[in-house]
């Protein structure tokens, strides 16, 4: 029988790994969702809102792809025509290293109506969530967020101008190429700067560990810290606020979303 839905593409972010992270439009995307592929980094525990849709795992984990991205955007593209609306749940926001742009671009050659639901980046929620202002008036007036592996497998340039400035640095899948990282800042600037790592931020398995460019290495060792994680590096790092109380401490989950009007 021949499929009689609008073949569809709605590529959501699903935010840093909380669940209560995610936001309502994405939450109305899963639940309207035929088909949804999801990413390693996506705590799936939000599947339970795709309550009618079929589930693919696409992600990678250790290295070991279950599709490539070649492989995913004929999926999409397949998927749509033959189910309908297919949802691509990305770890954090889907336009920050997520290739989200890129399944679109893809997806709009085949004539699939596209939409993007924004997530909150581990970029910005993570160093946050642990009480880390990227930007602090007299400190930091910007912030950098950069990529710790390319396309190509290597450590992104921009590493290099980023370590002889003021501002904030923020690497994202970096933890492999940490030694290099340092080694750049040491060349590049005299200062032993502050530098925060989290593993698993926003999860109950949250990790993190605040040295500086001289103790780093040995701090991670022995904490046994790996990937995921984020690498947040500057003077703001020194200066985190002492956060004392959960959001979630307040509010219980079922009076929120009893309460949530998804239609």
């Amino acid at each position: 029988m021949k499929n009689l839905k609008t073949p569809k593409l709605t590529v959501v972010g699903a935010g840093p790994g909380d669940v209560e992270l995610i936001t309502l439009k994405a939450i109305k995307a899963l639940k309207s969702a035929d088909i949804v592929l999801y990413d390693a980094l996506v705590n799936e525990e939000l599947l339970q809102y795709a309550e009618q849709a079929e589930i693919v795992f696409v992600g990678k984990r250790l290295g070991c792809h279950a599709y490539s991205q070649d492989q995913i955007n004929e999926l999409i593209v397949s998927m749509a025509k033959s189910h309908g609306h297919v949802v691509r749940l990305k770890g954090g926001d889907p336009f920050v290293f997520g290739r989200g742009s890129e399944e679109i671009e893809y997806a709009e050659k085949f004539g699939l109506e596209t939409a993007v639901v924004p997530g909150i980046s581990s970029a910005l929620g993570v160093p946050a969530s642990v009480g880390i202002s990227l930007t602090q008036r007299l400190i930091a007036e910007s912030f950098w967020v950069i990529t710790g592996t390319t396309s190509n497998h290597e450590l992104s340039k921009d590493i290099h101008l980023a370590s002889k400035s003021a501002a904030t640095v923020v690497i994202l899948m970096g933890m492999h190429k940490l030694d290099q990282i340092i080694s750049i800042y040491k060349e590049n600037r005299t200062d032993d700067l502050p530098i925060a790592i989290i593993q698993n931020g926003t999860k109950n398995s949250e990790q993190k560990v605040v040295g500086t460019m001289s103790s780093i290495a040995k701090l991670v060792s022995e904490k046994n810290i790996s990937s995921p994680a984020i690498i947040v590096i500057g003077e703001v790092v020194k200066n985190n606020s002492k956060l004392t109380s959960c959001f979630q401490e307040h509010f219980e989950d079922e009076f929120i979303f009893q309460n949530l009007n998804l239609e």
